[in-house]
């Protein structure tokens, strides 16, 4: 009796992902709480940015438990990588010009979380749908 190919164990990909994403959203949270204390005006968009940070701080948790469970996340997955496709463009627009070493991290690291969102994404929906993840067996 064959299995059809199926990721409803631990997917280390998904986890390195994951932690690469929090990491990243937990360095923009800092510096952009680190300038907002500051009250310096960097940018009309700083906190879209710092709440988006907050939120994958505060629900990215939730993907660890939920990351070996086949398209449960892909949702989520989704509705994050968008929020965080705006946050890049919000601080390419705002901070490119700048001099500030922390203006451009905190660029590069939405990029970094952006880019592992939309990873997350490809590879939950790749899994999920097209592979037919499923744990049925095919006789």
């Amino acid at each position: 009796m064959a299995h059809t190919r199926t990721r409803t164990a631990f997917s280390p990909f998904l986890t390195a992902s994951n932690a690469i994403i929090w990491i990243s959203a937990v360095i923009v949270m800092g510096i952009l709480s680190y300038l907002i204390s500051l009250n310096n005006n960097q940018g009309d968009h700083i906190i879209y940015e710092e709440v988006i940070s907050v939120l994958t701080v505060a629900f990215f948790v939730v993907s660890f438990f939920l990351g070996s469970y086949p398209g449960y996340i892909l949702l989520f997955n989704l509705i994050f990588s968008y929020l965080w496709l705006v946050a890049v463009a919000f601080t390419a627009s705002d901070f490119t010009h700048s001099d500030s070493a922390l203006l451009h991290t905190v660029e590069a690291f939405s990029f970094i979380a952006f880019f592992f969102l939309f990873f997350n994404v490809l590879y939950d929906w790749h899994f999920g749908y097209v592979r037919g993840g499923r744990t049925t067996a095919v006789v």
